[in-house]
């Protein structure tokens, strides 16, 4: 994800904010959020201590910034997916851009939202908090989807829309972890595939 640098008014920084950022992302993508030093984000972004302070503040300003990123362009695919005609559609949009997005970056080790949502230290413990309240709002999203296609008939009556979301919030989890553990794109794909003709319809 290579970004071009706007022009900037009045005094230049010596470095492109927008690129530094997308460095950073990468570094807490590969390593998570304690996982990445100081020295690991600085050296990739090409910058110094300072000069990370000055404009983004500190670690954790940082990452959070770097997250606005991931879920601007990384998570894009589930805006689109709400949007699909049915329930099935919309699961089998957000399983799939998850996969597109697991797989197409190599320097990924699974879902950002995943890894930097475990068990973690005292100093990570806000971060962690910060993206479990973001991942709520996308869980509150899918199952807002969900009821309104229980409405219209075209999931069952039975199904509970929140059941329902939690079983793929599981899907995507388990997506990530399987990925970060070695399983093959192919592999995958059959995980979904296989969620996915389990997927409750409307008789």
């Amino acid at each position: 994800m290579d970004i071009a640098c706007p022009a900037q008014k009045g005094r230049p920084r010596e470095f492109c904010v927008d690129q530094a950022l997308t460095a950073a992302l990468r570094v807490f993508w590969s390593k998570g959020y304690e996982g990445a030093s100081l020295t690991d984000l600085t050296e990739a972004m090409g910058i110094t201590r300072p000069s990370l302070y000055a404009a983004f503040g500190n670690k954790e300003a940082l990452f959070k910034k770097a997250f606005d990123l991931y879920e601007r362009d990384k998570l894009a695919y589930v805006r689109e997916a709400l949007d699909a005609p049915t329930a099935r559609e919309v699961a089998e949009r957000l399983l799939n851009g998850s996969l597109a997005m697991l797989t197409g970056d190599g320097s990924a080790r699974g879902c950002l939202s995943v890894i930097s949502s475990m068990p973690c230290g005292a100093e990570a413990e806000s971060v962690r908090s910060e993206v479990l309240a973001r991942r709520a709002v996308i869980n509150r999203a899918i199952v807002e989807r969900l009821e309104r296609a229980r409405a219209e008939g075209d999931l069952p009556a039975g199904v509970d829309p929140e059941g329902l979301s939690r079983m793929l919030a599981a899907m995507f989890q388990g997506l990530s972890i399987q990925h970060a553990d070695g399983a093959t794109k192919a592999q995958l794909q059959q995980l979904i595939d296989t969620s996915l003709a389990l997927w409750p319809t409307a008789q």
